[in-house]
């Protein structure tokens, strides 16, 4: 890839990660950081996962992901299930508390991408939306990077 493509993905990356706060320490004013976020919402929408396959998805440091967590169990927002067919295998799941507060987290970046976008006209976010799409399916098709 020629150089001028390399800057421009780059400075497309700093213009977007400026317009979703991704330069914060702590995503949506919250007390999480991006992969803690990413966490609650991979166990909110597939409760029972393992910690291993949470490390698959997220391609994360398996010392990280333990210290998130037992921070996580800490604060009693993850549960941890023994499995009745295998006791070897731990699934984990949002608890109560787990589950409010990964709420709380999807409303918020709701009203963020509202803010952001919404004074786009339903033709514009349709456009914008469809590139999106075709910037994932360019990435992925020749197995560039593996969205998961």
């Amino acid at each position: 890839m020629k150089q001028h493509f390399i800057n421009e993905v780059r400075a497309f990356n700093r213009f977007y990660t400026h317009i979703i706060g991704l330069v914060n320490d702590h995503i949506l004013h919250s007390e999480y950081s991006l992969p803690e976020a990413r966490i609650l919402f991979e166990l909110y929408y597939h409760p029972g996962l393992t910690a291993s396959e949470l490390i698959g998805m997220l391609d994360m440091d398996k010392g990280y992901l333990s210290r998130i967590l037992r921070r996580f169990g800490e604060k009693k927002l993850v549960g941890r299930v023994v499995s009745e067919e295998d006791r070897r295998v731990i699934t984990l799941a949002l608890t109560a508390k787990g589950k409010a507060a990964f709420e709380v987290l999807n409303r918020a970046s709701d009203e963020q991408i509202e803010q952001a976008f919404g004074n786009l006209s339903e033709k514009d976010s349709q456009a914008l939306v469809e590139k999106m799409t075709e910037i994932r399916r360019m990435i992925t098709k020749n197995n560039i990077l593996e969205y998961k």
